[in-house]
């Protein structure tokens, strides 16, 4: 063994502890930490060839590295779609990798069993029924390309073709219709050999990104065939949702597979004020919910629901003689475009036992009327126009003033106390905030919006 190997190995609680430090000065930092860290040049390093030890790297990453780092874990970073990690998730993320299970395979550990409880509970919250499973992916892509990826199985089933066996040529062209498609949906139709051209956009309702229902049903209604239609339970600028039941009663008339974009906005679920915005994910074929964003656990982590795991064993099922027999209850090696990889789950799990449906209820109903406050003071600004009603955890503005955005974004950056994304709505620039962070407080809205109104005044 090389002996800094054993050094370390001997010191391990020490090492721990000392990363454990760390870690625990940087979270109690936060609240002064710049909420992103605009990039510079980097030089890399040359490789090191005799290596410095574990305490060695440590003293170097917090030399080199640490002071770069943005406060993404922090309340008032407000880009992308971006959640915390709550202290229990936290504490699972760290078991789980020093358990360092891997969860693909049911022969050696209990992971798989714990995983497949999480992924009940996460049902349950959602309100899909025993009829759904499931299984943890890295994110909202992942879980896009294996919904879509049963989507393609099953329009190979009504074509009478196996695609996962003869390939998507076999299935020739597909039509896929959207109102206001992520752009994962994409990549995803891209990776999957559909092409991005199957993409069909339709018409949204006026001033709104939701779906115009009459207009899919005269879409659906020119095919001879059938299609897949992607719904969205929350769009990325204005968390617009479909009405996702009467897009499901088009079933009774269209033979199509309803894949919904769930990332955040099936979070609105677990609110009462809110959850009728989710009427109807339960009616629909694939479902997609990302973990790390609104549930509050550290990257990667998002999950992936079909009420057709026949199909979805079909697609990915990974037939070798170490593996053993597949069985009834499949591994999820079967289910999912990996292999080997580590306990998802277990975060997650974490963070369900120690706050409840309650504690995530309260996570979600507090980052909506935060967004609602800082949408309220966006409104009555002279430097701002609110693009957008603030139907949940979104705020979708733009300066009064002509600017360019991507200068705004990184002078927003630079001033530190916030960090904000920038989008196009209905063809105007503009940026976007996002709240999902489970530290975020009214306190943080005031900074927020007197740092945006520094920068628009400067």
């Amino acid at each position: 063994m090389d002996p800094r190997l054993a050094e370390d190995l001997h010191a391990l609680p020490d090492l721990l502890g000392a990363a454990s430090k760390l870690a625990a000065e940087a979270l109690a930092g936060l609240d002064r930490r710049a909420a992103a860290v605009p990039p510079r040049p980097v030089v890399p390093a040359p490789l090191p060839a005799a290596g410095a030890g574990a305490r060695g790297a440590l003293d170097e990453f917090a030399r080199r590295w640490e002071p770069g780092f943005a406060a993404s874990a922090g309340p008032r970073y407000l880009g992308f779609v971006t959640g915390g990690a709550t202290p229990a998730s936290l504490a699972g993320d760290w078991l789980t990798a020093a358990y360092d299970q891997n969860p693909a395979s049911g022969m050696d550990s209990s992971a798989q069993d714990l995983e497949r409880e999480t992924v009940g509970w996460l049902a349950e919250l959602f309100g899909l029924g025993p009829e759904f499973s499931g299984a943890f992916v890295t994110g909202a892509t992942m879980s896009t390309v294996t919904g879509l990826a049963i989507a393609r199985e099953w329009l190979g089933e009504r074509a009478g073709v196996t695609v996962s066996t003869e390939g998507a040529a076999a299935l020739g062209p597909v039509t896929v219709f959207s109102g206001s498609p992520h752009s994962s949906v994409l990549k995803a139709l891209s990776f999957l050999g559909m092409g991005r051209s199957a993409l069909r956009q339709v018409p949204v309702l006026p001033g709104r990104e939701a779906v115009d229902v009459a207009k899919l049903a005269e879409a659906l209604e020119t095919l001879d065939g059938p299609a897949v239609v992607v719904a969205n339970a929350g769009t990325v600028n204005t968390v617009d949702f479909d009405d996702l039941r009467a897009i499901a009663a088009l079933k009774q008339r269209y033979d199509f597979w309803l894949h919904v974009d769930a990332a955040f906005g099936g979070f609105a679920a677990l609110a009462p004020d809110h959850a009728a915005f989710t009427a109807g994910l339960d009616q629909a074929d694939s479902v997609v919910v990302d973990l790390h964003k609104w549930l509050n656990v550290p990257y990667d982590s998002a999950v992936q629901f079909t009420r057709r795991r026949d199909l979805q064993l079909r697609v990915f099922s990974n037939n070798a003689a170490y593996l053993g027999e597949i069985g009834d209850t499949p591994d999820f090696l079967h289910l999912t475009p990996e292999n080997s990889r580590r306990l998802r789950a277990l975060p997650a799990w974490f963070s369900l036992v120690a706050y409840g449906r309650a504690g995530h209820r309260e996570i979600v109903e507090r980052c909506v009327a935060l967004a609602r406050d800082l949408g309220a003071r966006i409104d009555g600004s002279p430097h701002w126009h609110l693009l957008a009603p603030v139907r949940l955890n979104v705020v979708c503005f733009t300066p009064a003033a002509e600017r360019d955005i991507d200068a705004l974004v990184r002078a927003i950056a630079e001033e530190g106390t916030t960090f904000l994304t920038p989008t196009v709505y209905d063809g105007r620039p503009a940026l976007r905030a996002a709240f999902s962070n489970w530290r975020t407080t009214e306190a943080d809205v005031e900074r927020v919006f007197a740092a945006l109104q520094r920068v628009a005044a400067g």
